[in-house]
């Protein structure tokens, strides 16, 4: 027999959810496989060989950088001097793993334009954009927070509960 604490919590799901969620599903695969046929069809095995080496380098780069880091962020945050809300960390985290998509978005563009001149492909400097997106992204992150922050606390003087 197993303990009933080690067991998952049943969370009732009503028939709409459920309906909902298969078909996020089934577009979901079809998607995927629009776009393995689309590949397949359409692009070299050379070609191909370089969106698998993409997507093993993305895998490589979640577990082993950007994960480290969330995690890294969550630390730091929670051995702050101050208790640090979940809220806020849920934000600070959200942040930073938007910034590291973005950033793994970029960062090809960035390779490709060291490999050669090809202004009309590349025309930007993606290196100031990806600096000016972190900077935003900080700002906003910030502002999100205080709102937050400012809305706690008149709630908590009101005597409502804070979230």
């Amino acid at each position: 027999m197993t303990d009933p604490r080690l067991s998952e919590p049943q969370i009732a799901v009503s028939p709409g959810m459920a309906r909902v969620r298969a078909l996020l599903i089934g577009v979901g695969a079809a998607g995927l496989a629009l776009g393995a046929v689309v590949l397949f069809v359409l692009q070299s095995p050379m070609a191909i060989l370089g969106v698998v080496a993409w997507l093993l380098g993305a895998i490589i780069l979640h577990d082993a950088v950007l994960s480290p880091i969330v995690l890294g962020v969550s630390v730091l945050a929670r051995r702050a001097g101050r208790k640090v809300s979940r809220t806020v960390l849920l934000i600070i985290q959200g942040a930073v793993i938007v910034g590291a998509i973005l950033t793994l978005l970029v960062v090809p563009e960035i390779y490709a334009k060291t490999l050669g001149p090809a202004p009309t492909v590349l025309p930007f400097d993606y290196v100031l954009r990806l600096a000016l997106m972190w900077l935003a992204l900080i700002v906003v992150t910030a502002a999100v927070c205080a709102v937050y922050l400012r809305r706690a606390r008149r709630r908590q003087a009101n005597g409502m509960p804070v979230s």
